[in-house]
């Protein structure tokens, strides 16, 4: 009898290690059986990292632990929608534009939310949605690519960085509202910011540009989501 009032808290112990384990790593949470979703919630938190590891002490989201969910979302019948939470700074643009290509070819139904900040790479991620929401509060920043480390100092190089410009620039026009002239114009804008190139933009003024669709939370952004679930349902 003994064995059995235990056995309970054995496996609550378990379950709590096992939540606190998928919120270090990959920022999921799940409350075990007495909750079950049919919603994927994906967090994209802090720097994106990519092919090269990011130090310890950074806060960042690793694309390979991002993918397998993104499929899980294509593949799993239970799985019905999917809601991407941002608050980034951005990070490595071929990790974040693999990421807002998996995130637009699903067949699936989509939103985004942008909290706190949704910048550089973050913007093709917020946009990849099939709609998108930013809190009043957050903002997104416009800027040219980066690069660190050795560069060589060709003609190649340059040409390199100016296409891979431009597939974040045609990402966002295809993905949003917003016209290729005012990206390009808000991207190399000189007079926003003191120390760099670009531009700031808060909530509203990501949606009045057309990036963003419409300025909301989360109450907004899930029923939104479910809204399109109910849609898709009856479609078929």
């Amino acid at each position: 009898m003994r064995v059995r009032e235990q056995e309970p808290e054995k496996r609550t112990a378990e379950q709590e290690d096992s939540n606190k384990d998928l919120i270090k790593e990959l920022g999921i949470l799940t409350t075990g059986t007495d909750f079950q979703s049919d919603v994927q919630y994906i967090n994209i938190i802090g720097s994106i990292e990519g092919h090269n590891v990011l130090p310890a002490e950074n806060k960042a989201t690793k694309y390979e632990h991002l993918i397998p969910q993104l499929i899980a979302v294509e593949e799993n019948p239970k799985l019905k929608g999917l809601l991407v939470v941002l608050n980034t700074v951005g990070g490595d643009v071929e990790a974040g534009l693999a990421l807002s290509e998996m995130i637009s070819t699903l067949s699936k139904p989509s939103v985004s939310l942008v909290l706190g900040g949704g910048h550089s790479i973050g913007i093709p991620l917020a946009v990849a949605t099939d709609y998108s929401f930013i809190a009043k509060t957050a903002t997104m920043t416009l800027h040219p690519i980066r690069t660190t480390g050795l560069v060589i100092t060709s003609e190649t190089t340059f040409d390199y960085m100016r296409k891979t410009q431009e597939r974040v620039v045609s990402f966002i026009e295809e993905h949003s509202r917003a016209g290729r002239d005012e990206i390009v114009r808000l991207m190399n804008s000189n007079d926003n910011m003191s120390n760099d190139v670009g531009t700031i933009l808060f909530g509203r003024e990501a949606v009045d540009i057309g990036i963003i669709d419409e300025v909301g939370g989360v109450s907004e952004a899930i029923g939104e989501l479910r809204k399109r679930i109910e849609d898709a349902e009856g479609d078929d």
